[in-house]
């Protein structure tokens, strides 16, 4: 098996270089290698036809949710043009295509956790981008995954947890959005699944489609702060704030030009029957991520 690896530089496309070379011939290009930049649609095309390969992992996206309010045209170049193509050079191929989106394709309404066949809603210029790639990768008649997806974190880079203890170590106290509820997911989750699904659709074609794909439980990002931060304690960290003074607030008093969907609750029983697999609970993967970063 011959498979094209886009966006390797990422957070998610550093663990798929792990995950996916067990698999077979593993070629990984980011917007740094020529054929890998989403701004130059033909040379990435023409790097899809040149490699040929049986499968097309696209993990390159415009994921500055706030940043691609004031550039629609370019998170469409890169969130939606660019999967399009790569479908419709799958279909060329007779390859598969995997695909990731975002809980940021629906409005966040209601409490009880998204299934795939909801209705997309988005509130953001990220999220119309997403849900327009979607479309065009369910209509293009190639076969593909398409993994739904929620609060990525990887212990590579910054992320929500680093910056919670860099504040503890600064602030006597803390305030924490408390009404967007998901599940945090690690980089490493989601790679590994996907190279665990590959390997079924390899013998079972049948699985093509939508799925979503997160940590198992629920928590809001005060939650998150307060767990994390606890867990900072117990590895022996020194913090000014006290987990008393991790306070609630609501989103509004965080205004950010893209609105948040306060309802990222995913429903994951399609993709573990599909693929015969259990969803660890977020809490397993941050302690994983964590312990890791606290070593340094």
């Amino acid at each position: 098996m011959k498979i094209l690896l886009l966006g390797k530089d990422g957070q998610l496309g550093w663990e798929l270089q792990r995950s996916l070379a067990p698999l077979g011939e593993l070629v990984a290009l980011g917007p740094d290698t020529p054929g890998g930049n989403y701004t130059r649609l033909d040379e990435v095309k023409g790097a899809v036809r040149s490699i040929a390969p049986d499968v097309i992992v696209n993990a390159g996206a415009h994921t500055a949710v706030d940043k691609a309010e004031g550039e629609p045209g370019l998170a469409r170049q890169l969130n939606t043009l660019a999967p399009a193509m790569l479908a419709a050079e799958a279909k060329r191929l007779g390859a598969w295509l995997v695909h990731y989106s975002t809980d940021y394709v629906f409005d966040g309404s209601g409490s009880t956790p998204w299934v795939e066949t909801d209705a997309t809603n988005p509130l953001s210029v990220y999220g119309r981008t997403k849900a327009e790639s979607e479309a065009a990768v369910r209509e293009s008649g190639c076969r593909y995954l398409t993994f739904r997806t929620s609060w990525v974190y990887a212990a590579r880079g910054g992320n929500f947890a680093k910056t919670m203890l860099r504040l503890g170590q600064e602030r006597d106290a803390l305030t924490v959005i408390d009404d967007q509820i998901g599940a945090p997911t690690g980089a490493d989750l989601l790679a590994d699944v996907t190279a665990h699904a590959l390997r079924t659709a390899h013998h079972r074609a049948e699985v093509a489609g939508l799925y979503h794909l997160v940590a198992g439980g629920e928590t809001s990002w005060q939650g998150y702060a307060r767990f994390v931060l606890d867990l900072a304690r117990e590895h022996g960290m020194e913090l000014k704030v006290t987990p008393d003074a991790v306070r609630p607030v609501p989103s509004s008093a965080f205004p950010t030009p893209a609105e948040r969907p306060r309802n990222s609750r995913l429903n994951t029983h399609r993709l573990q029957a599909a693929f015969g697999l259990t969803l660890p609970p977020w809490q397993t993967g941050v302690a994983r991520m964590l312990a890791e970063i606290l070593k340094k």
